[in-house]
């Protein structure tokens, strides 16, 4: 077998690459699930969909330019070429939507905000959005996120050289960096009804079935009363939350994301958010920001915790900067290998690993004839791991990502989509990250308990299989 291979199973191999000075350095190849031989059948299509759907493509899809396989009446094509993907998510974007399983799983959750609208609609929330999450406003939230990494890491040295669920920690730090930023509030009141009703609806309600797939989502199912009974939760656990927020005084200067938005007008109508409006944004982006931030940081430390020489370097790196919550925006141009980390991490590890799109009318890519409703897939898990694309491209190697390094080819590392419909908060969730991820290794040394491989399970977001435990000592 090719170490270099999308089906290593076993625990992580390291493999020999050539440095830029000629020496030879060890690389951390981890774990990954088999991916099938072949193209998957029917049922079994459906079944990994439900179960892990990174195993959806076979082990030629990491080294052809697309794929192509009849499914549910519609062709289903999969792109890995950089120029494909360019046309579908720029030069004919508009000819695309996002699919019918893909509304049907998110709309309880985020309503009717930015990620799931489309058209005019689109267009109005995203010029008054952009704004509000500019690089001028990421010293107000590097602020936010700084202070909520100080309280967690002071809660996680409580314990050091104990078992510890790192992923229930990042969670944690995650929704309370969502709600410090969203509304200046600490997360201890909301937080744990938040979690519960996030963990119900990825435990019920966010796995596709067939006629999620099949029916537009106009037609409800069976499983969207579910999905209803649980968005209407969900929406009053945001309007309390928003009622907590606007009882307080307003301030001339923003103070928070909520102040951004409340304030925010499109530039060429002149509009503002109506209230329901304004709470369908701030769950998008409590969902967008919090979970995808939780999952990138665990799989930053998971690899960390099995390379310890690069663990080290970024606690060195950290410990030449202040990263108290007023210096630490002046402390990201000073973090480069942190953020390699955290790119390399996000590489290997997509939160977002499937974009699926709909074709609203025919189209040509290529050699390939797309029909009305015909799906395109573009998969970052895959594209991140594509023989053509990629050196060794199943290895943890973070210099990759380092400023003097080659930067990749144009739309073949996509981990917060492209485009205009790329992530509007693509820059607060890396400085996130890295404010997190260099913090943390500052004050401790990070080490799995066990060698029972971690592998990525993908349902809505990359996800591990299970649980590991970590321990913490202090540096």
């Amino acid at each position: 077998m090719d170490r270099g291979s999308p089906e290593a199973s076993a625990p992580g191999i390291p493999i020999g690459a050539l440095a830029t000075d000629g020496r030879t350095v060890t690389l951390f190849t981890p774990p990954v699930p088999l991916p099938p031989d072949k193209a998957l059948g029917f049922r079994e299509f459906l079944r990994a969909l439900r179960t892990n759907a990174l195993t959806i493509w076979p082990r030629d899809a990491y080294r052809q330019d697309s794929s192509v396989r009849h499914l549910l009446g519609r062709n289903t094509v999969l792109l890995n070429t950089p120029d494909a993907i360019h046309h579908v998510l720029v030069d004919n974007h508009a000819n695309y939507r996002r699919s019918r399983a893909s509304v049907r799983l998110l709309r309880p959750i985020t309503g009717q905000g930015l990620l799931l609208s489309h058209g005019e609609s689109w267009k109005l929330q995203r010029r008054t959005i952009a704004p509000s999450l500019a690089p001028r406003v990421m010293p107000i939230l590097a602020r936010h996120i700084a202070l909520a990494t100080q309280d967690a890491i002071d809660a996680l040295a409580a314990e050091t050289d104990r078992s510890v669920n790192l992923l229930a920690a990042l969670r944690s730090l995650a929704l309370d960096v969502a709600g410090r930023s969203m509304f200046s509030l600490e997360m201890r009141q909301h937080g744990p009804s938040m979690r519960g009703l996030l963990r119900e609806f990825a435990e019920r309600y966010a796995q596709p079935y067939l006629f999620d797939m099949l029916l537009p989502p106009s037609i409800p199912t069976f499983r969207d009363l579910g999905r209803r009974r649980f968005q209407a939760k969900w929406m009053r656990l945001i309007e309390d939350i928003l009622r907590q927020r606007l009882a307080e005084p307003e301030v001339e200067t923003p103070r928070d994301l909520f102040d951004l938005l409340r304030a925010a007008r499109d530039p060429e109508t002149g509009a503002g958010f109506s209230p329901a409006e304004l709470r369908d944004q701030v769950a998008t982006m409590i969902l967008a920001g919090h979970e995808t931030s939780a999952v990138a940081l665990f799989w930053a430390l998971t690899l960390l915790a099995q390379v310890p020489d690069e663990q080290d370097k970024v606690a060195r790196e950290a410990d030449l900067v202040d990263l108290s919550p007023d210096r630490v925006s002046a402390a990201m141009p000073h973090l480069p290998r942190t953020r390699a980390v955290v790119n390399e991490a996000l590489r290997l590890y997509p939160p977002a690993f499937t974009l699926v799109r709909e074709a609203i009318g025919p189209d040509r890519i290529g050699d390939i004839v797309l029909r009305r409703n015909d799906v395109v897939m573009i998969a970052p898990w895959v594209l991140h791991r594509h023989e053509a694309l990629w050196d060794r491209p199943n290895s943890f190697d973070p210099s990759r990502f380092m400023p003097n390094a080659p930067p990749p080819p144009r739309f073949a590392y996509l981990p917060f989509g492209a485009g205009p419909r790329i992530c509007v908060g693509a820059q607060f969730a890396l400085t996130e990250a890295v404010v997190m991820l260099a913090s943390i290794c500052k004050r401790f040394h990070v080490s799995l308990i066990d060698d029972r491989p971690v592998l990525p399970v993908a349902i809505i977001t990359t996800q591990p299989d299970h649980m590991p435990q970590f321990r913490l000592r202090t540096r």
